[in-house]
């Protein structure tokens, strides 16, 4: 590209950081790299994934995607229902290289640490454009339920497909599918039992009628949705298109979201739509969770990714920007700031990839573990991620805050995922039922935490202090304490084993046990004594040239 001119008419423009051009989102994140070390994960798939996606190319058009949000069409120009909901371009061209890098397909081709790997593309995707993560995300999570289901053979290949195909076709015509979901209602939210949304039976299939309030991706071939049943609340297939027309699903208007802008979410009716029963009549809560359990999985990456772009960001403008003689970056309190914050995104994204690898165990305990597991790292990371993204905007002053750059798109983006598959009251419940109810949980959060007693002794103190504090169930009262201290000891036992591996600096583990479980902190970035704060941004992030 042709640079821009930087002597004006009326000044010379100085002191600002160079264009960002291309960026090797896989070459420029050393933790990322590390932490793949050693397993499986298609790495020969997920760098030439973070290459396109760091191209300045693929940013303008996330850029496109969220300047021309998708818009409804209901009726066409004589007053016949469409119930369409039409895209820019650039959403396309977002969707297509997501799917073709196997986003949504990856973890269930029989190579080994499939989910792993599709938990990284998560990360990577999340940092250019959040967006069309929505409909991908819920693709990958719908496979495991569909896939133990007799009679949807179309279904299962068509989203185990690597082609995008957005065509408004019956599945059994597609060259690839996608699936949302569809479960709020307006009197319920997260009580599911509450939905009114009724099914009756219809032959082979049944039909259903009633009221969503939120669909999420309505554009797309399928959805999972719960309604009642004479048997009680059932889980349901919902195709978009049918061989005679247009399923009876009606769009009521598209949400004006705070972000997420690229992806469309809807109100929709059911007017009798045909629905494929999934699993028993009345078991549609233990179905679904299934595609939960594994959304969960994504919205705990996400927010890591947001995190990773937004100090990105903030770590390049300091790099380059002068303030008072010296280069931002060199000044002690920047620095602070910049390694307290960068210590929020190392423990998140070092937690949630050790869990997304139980996902890809086959036995008791990696299940039970990948089940608590999730909720911990979910709640942890969306916790943190709106506080990191916003800590990283004021780093750059008022033009953090212009829509020019990507921290406005990643500020709206920060509180979504801890909204989805469980708010934070949800999750940290859910971590208490699991402890209580689900086989093994609570012995293998023990091993996970044991694995490392004994290589650091400010670990060894906090974990003891931790065990003595909570020698029984915590009361609900003190349900999120407990899930935070929980995540904090997790993330520090796996950076710690990472550091005895050789996979990362011991001065990592070292840092994060000194600031986040030696003492009393303050509550803000920079309140707390980050050991050698320069060298810890240099072991987290590449040169900036």
């Amino acid at each position: 590209m042709m640079p821009a001119r930087s002597d004006l008419a009326t000044h010379e423009v100085t002191n600002q950081p160079p264009p960002p051009g291309d960026r090797d989102l896989w070459a420029d994140d050393p933790l990322l790299r590390a932490f793949l070390t050693g397993s499986d994960a298609r790495t020969d798939q997920i760098a030439p994934y973070a290459r396109s996606l760091g191209t300045q190319a693929l940013r303008d058009a996330a850029r496109q995607a969220n300047d021309h949000p998708p818009e409804a069409v209901i009726f066409d120009t004589g007053g016949r229902r469409l119930d369409e909901v039409r895209f820019h371009p650039a959403y396309h061209q977002l969707m297509q290289l997501s799917t073709e890098a196997g986003y949504a397909a990856i973890a269930w081709e029989d190579a080994p640490c499939g989910h792993l790997s599709h938990a990284a593309m998560v990360y990577l995707a999340s940092q250019v454009e959040p967006g069309h993560c929505c409909p991908l995300t819920m693709t990958y999570a719908a496979a495991p339920v569909l896939r133990r289901m007799p009679g949807l053979e179309d279904w299962t290949r068509a989203i185990a497909s690597r082609r995008y195909d957005p065509a408004i076709r019956p599945v059994a015509e597609k060259h690839g599918a996608t699936i949302g979901m569809a479960m709020t209602e307006k009197q319920g939210g997260s009580d599911l039992r509450a939905n009114t949304t009724q099914a009756q039976p219809d032959g082979d299939l049944w039909r259903l009628s009633g009221h969503k309030w939120f669909c999420s991706a309505p554009m797309s071939d399928g959805f999972l949705k719960l309604a009642q049943t004479a048997q009680g609340l059932s889980c349901f297939l919902v195709p978009r298109w049918l061989e005679t027309g247009r399923n009876a699903i009606e769009i009521q208007r598209l949400k004006k979201k705070l972000g997420n802008r690229a992806n469309a979410s809807a109100e929709i009716e059911y007017r009798g739509a045909q629905a494929h029963l999934l699993g028993a009549d009345g078991d549609g809560v233990r179905v679904i969770l299934d595609m939960v359990h594994h959304t969960r999985l994504d919205t705990a990456l996400a927010p890591a990714g947001l995190m990773r772009a937004a100090l990105t960001e903030a770590h390049r403008w300091a790099s380059h920007r002068r303030v008072f003689q010296k280069t931002l970056i060199d000044q002690p309190l920047m620095q602070a700031v910049l390694a307290d914050l960068t210590l929020d995104w190392l423990g998140s994204l070092a937690l949630s990839l050790h869990v997304a690898r139980s996902f890809d165990g086959a036995g008791p305990q990696d299940r039970a573990f990948a089940r608590i597991g999730v909720a911990i790292a979910k709640y942890l990371s969306n916790k943190l991620c709106p506080l990191v993204v916003a800590e990283a905007m004021e780093a750059l002053g008022g033009i953090g805050y212009i829509e020019d750059g990507p921290l406005p798109l990643l500020y709206r983006e920060a509180p979504l995922n801890g909204i989805w598959e469980g708010s934070g009251n949800v999750i940290c419940l859910d971590v208490l039922r699991s402890l209580a109810r689900a086989p093994g949980a609570a012995e293998m959060l023990d091993q996970e935490l044991d694995a490392a007693r004994g290589l650091d002794a400010g670990f060894d103190r906090a974990l003891a202090s931790y065990r003595h504090d909570w020698r029984a169930q915590p009361a609900e009262a003190e349900a999120r304490q407990f899930v935070e201290r929980t995540g904090l000891l997790l993330s520090a036992a796996i950076l710690i084993r990472h550091a005895q591996d050789g996979r990362i600096d011991h001065a990592l583990p070292a840092a994060f046990i000194a600031t986040r479980l030696g003492g009393p902190r303050g509550r803000f970035a920079g309140a707390a004594a980050v050991p050698d704060p320069a060298r810890l941004l240099a072991l987290c992030f590449a040169p900036t040239a």
